[in-house]
């Protein structure tokens, strides 16, 4: 059972949607709360994707092909 579910939607913020993913998940890690953390990538073209999957491979990620954005 997931307490908690942050849902991120990217589009072509590489450097900061790690930034972020690396504060939220230093904070979580004393939170004691069972999470769930998915980015939606909007077709970005800087490497976002490529980047949250090596760096953060805890995250769900849906890669997507186009901006379809919110």
């Amino acid at each position: 059972m997931t307490d908690l579910a942050v849902v991120i939607v990217s589009w072509n913020t590489r450097e900061l949607t790690l930034q972020t993913l690396q504060t939220l998940f230093a904070d979580l890690e004393t939170s004691g709360l069972n999470t769930g953390v998915v980015v939606v990538d909007n077709g970005s073209t800087d490497g976002s994707s490529e980047a949250v999957a090596e760096t953060f491979p805890q995250v769900t990620l849906f890669a997507l092909t186009d901006n379809l954005g919110f």
